[in-house]
This record gives C-alpha cells, structure tokens and sequence, in this order.
C-alpha cells in the first residue's frame, strides 16, 4: 500500500514550516537516509531524510509552498511492485472543509485506512511509519518494545525487521522514544489595539504592510510571553576594559600566524562562562514547576540577521579556550545568518549574551529568553573619567545590565554573578589559567 510522506516536526516547537525545495523527483528511488527535501522552519532551513525506502510516486506539495502544517501529507512513497495506479489507495492531504452546499457532492469511494497509530500501555502514542507498523503487525511484534531511531524516536523499518516476534515492553521507555510534544500554536500576536482599528487610525497616511514570517511571529510571541511571564529585575555594573585591550591586541599579534583575531566578545563569553562556575547556583533554569541547575556553562549569544536573530549556544564554553571559542563563535555567526544551524545548535543553555555596543549603544535592557535565568545586555566602551586613589583617570568603561528571572536567581545571587564576570573582564590573565 502506497505511503504518505508526512511534513516532520525537525524541531520540537515546529508547528508548521516551508517547503522550500524538493531534492527528488517523482519517480526516483529512494532508502532510509535519503535526503529528500530541504525544509525551512522558522529558526533554520534543514535537511529532511527519507525514513523508509521506497519509489517517489506522488509530490503532493510543491516546493516554496509556506505554512504546510507539521504531519500533512507532502508526498506519496510507493512500495516494490507498487505504481502510480496504487496511489489512489493513499488519503489525499487534508484540506479545510468548504462551506455546505444546497446539493451534497456525490460519494467517494473510501480509501483503505492505515494501521492505527499504536499506544503505549501508559496511553502515550508510539511513532511509527506506516511502513514499520504493518511490518510489526505481519511479524506479531508489539511496537511498545521497539526503540525508534528515525527522527525524535520514530519506529521506522529497520528497527522493526530485527526485532523479536511478540516482544513484550520493557519496564522502562528511554525518553526520546516519546516524541516531544509540539508546543501550542502562538495566538495571533495580539497586543494593543486590533489590526482592524491600526488600520482605519492609518487609513489616510501612505503606508506598506509588510506581513509576519514565521520567525518574526515566533519572535513576537516568545518575547510577549517573557515580558508577562517572567518576573524580570536589573543589575547594572560597570567594567574597565583597559587591562583586557592591552591583553587582547598582544594576544592577537600572537594568533595572527594562526589566522585567528579574538574579539572582546570572545572575552565576555569566557568571563560569564568562568563565572557561571564560580556562581553555580545562578546557572540555571526555569522548568515549569521547578529549577534545573547546569553542571556546564553552555552560554547562548544572540547573533542579529535579516528579519530577527538566533542564539547560538556555546556548550561547555568553561572548558574552552579563547581562541576556540572565538573560532566556534565565528561559524556559528556566520551559519546563523545563512540559516544554516540545527536546532541542537540554537536551543538550550541557561544563560545569554546580547551585545549592542559595536553599534554604540551605551547601555540597555535585554528581554530574557526562556528557560534561561539571566542574559547579560552589553554596551560600548566609552572614554569616561573615573576616580582612582583620588584622581581622576580616564579609563575605557563597558556598562553592562544583567536581566534576572526572580524565579530562579534573587538579587544578592545575580549581584555576585555580576561581580565576577566584573573581575574576569578586568583581570583577563586570570581567564587563561
């Protein structure tokens, strides 16, 4: 029986995504692996990978088509021995329901109906191919024993062909056999007036709509949700950066043979790596009815592109040394704007970096990205006159403001995190130790 291909969930907040660009035709022959088709989400354009082997028989959405909701069907894959005279046996993608009619459509021949989609015995559904599961119910092989290995758990027909006839479940079901559970679609991102009331205020003034992608709707919708959620307060300090320039410009005439150029950045991403250790009880999260608290510093930096921005995570960033976390930074910026980075790249982390002062921005106040505890708004060094040992110096000063959940880190907490990201950035020797 012919195979739907459906549109995957490649990130577990994919609601819906584009498909912006098949890699095979109909007709091809494909094998588990195969990739298939390239599909934007709104963080990131990845790959798709067949989970089954099969003939193309049927494209059912054609490429740069936006907004095809996660599990609609986008193709038909045909079975050997299958041809396209088969696909009408495959249920068609699901279309909204037209208005009712006076005279009711004549009948159509109802399509043979897939294996249900088996539950575990705790009523959590298992997911399957098609494929896999008829070859399960052929062999007599209960699905709840299978461990998946396609995307996110998926059983696919490898796993199933070696499998034992009538296996019972084990006691326990490794995580990832659950597929994560898609997050509720945003609402419209409602706030202030209606879109109907905006556009009679404007009616009269030249204007150009320009709609919401869905990065910028998810944008909206994570950032709304953080500000009335997330119980934020500020600490704002400052840093002398005269020490870390002087440190920077030696260490970089001793890199350039190795073609590499540390950034002040790169220095802040180290200094509130080594502090997160130094303050452990402040690397942590906020997961729902408790607190997670990190071993490593994984530390995300938001990176600006065209239409938004993603944050990039720098795992285990205590452990690495400047140049390699400039060299990681560099790759990460740089496939970010390209929309190149995978999921497991931008998600995660407990806490964040958003630095505006190559902009000359002076100081501000970042918006924090849940689940983290705290991001770090960074502004420019300035020349500004400071009083040392009762005189007054001119020194090059960084603001900086640290944005704090209150659920996971109290003001005392967030003010000794503050303090020794201070320190690192004023004694910068230190951070090679």
């Amino acid at each position: 029986m012919p195979t739907e291909i459906l549109m995957p969930a490649l990130s577990p907040t994919m609601e819906e995504g584009t498909l912006a660009k098949w890699l095979v035709k109909e007709g091809d022959e494909v094998k588990s692996g195969d990739v298939i088709a390239e599909i934007e989400t709104d963080k990131a354009t990845m790959e798709f990978e067949a989970v089954d082997e099969g003939k193309i028989g049927k494209i059912l959405i054609a490429e740069g088509t936006a907004g095809v909701k996660v599990n609609t069907a986008i193709a038909i894959l045909l079975e050997e021995g299958e041809s396209a005279a088969d696909i009408g046996a495959a249920p068609a993608p699901k279309a909204a329901a037209p208005k009712a009619e006076a005279t009711a459509p004549a009948p159509v021949a109802a399509a043979a109906p897939a294996p249900a989609a088996p539950k575990a015995a705790d009523g959590n559904r298992i997911f399957a191919s098609p494929l896999a599961r008829r070859i399960a119910a052929d062999k007599g092989i209960d699905l709840a024993s299978v461990t998946g290995s396609g995307p996110y758990g998926r059983i696919v027909k490898a796993d199933v062909e070696g499998a034992k006839q009538g296996a019972a479940k084990p006691a326990a079901v490794a995580a990832v056999a659950e597929a994560p559970k898609a997050a509720p679609a945003p609402a419209a991102v409602a706030a202030g007036p209606s879109t109907e009331t905006v556009l009679k205020m404007y009616a009269d003034r030249e204007t150009t709509e320009v709609a919401l992608d869905g990065m910028r709707r998810t944008i909206a919708a994570r950032l709304t949700e953080a500000k009335q959620t997330i119980p934020h307060f500020y600490l704002r300090r400052s840093a002398k950066l005269d020490a870390l320039m002087e440190f920077r410009g030696m260490l970089n005439k001793q890199l350039e043979a190795r073609g590499v150029k540390l950034s002040v950045n790169d220095f802040i991403i180290k200094a509130c790596a080594l502090a997160l250790q130094e303050v452990p009880d402040a690397n942590a999260v906020w997961a729902g009815d408790r607190i997670l608290k990190l071993k490593p510093s994984d530390v995300a930096v938001a990176v600006a592109i065209e239409g938004g921005l993603f944050t990039p995570v720098l795992k285990d960033a205590q452990q690495k040394t400047l140049s390699a976390l400039s060299t990681e930074m560099k790759d990460l910026a740089a496939r970010a704007k390209s929309k190149k980075l995978a999921p497991h790249e931008y998600q995660g982390g407990s806490f964040a970096i958003s630095n505006l002062g190559m902009f000359g921005i002076e100081n501000f106040d970042a918006v924090i990205n849940p689940p983290h505890g705290a991001i770090l708004a960074v502004g420019a060094g300035i020349q500004t006159p400071v009083v040392e040992n009762g005189e007054v110096v001119v020194r090059n000063v960084m603001s900086m403001t640290l944005s704090v959940d209150h659920r996971v880190i109290d003001g005392a907490l967030g003010a000794q995190l503050l303090a020794k990201i201070v320190h690192h950035l004023e004694n910068p020797m230190g951070m090679l130790a």
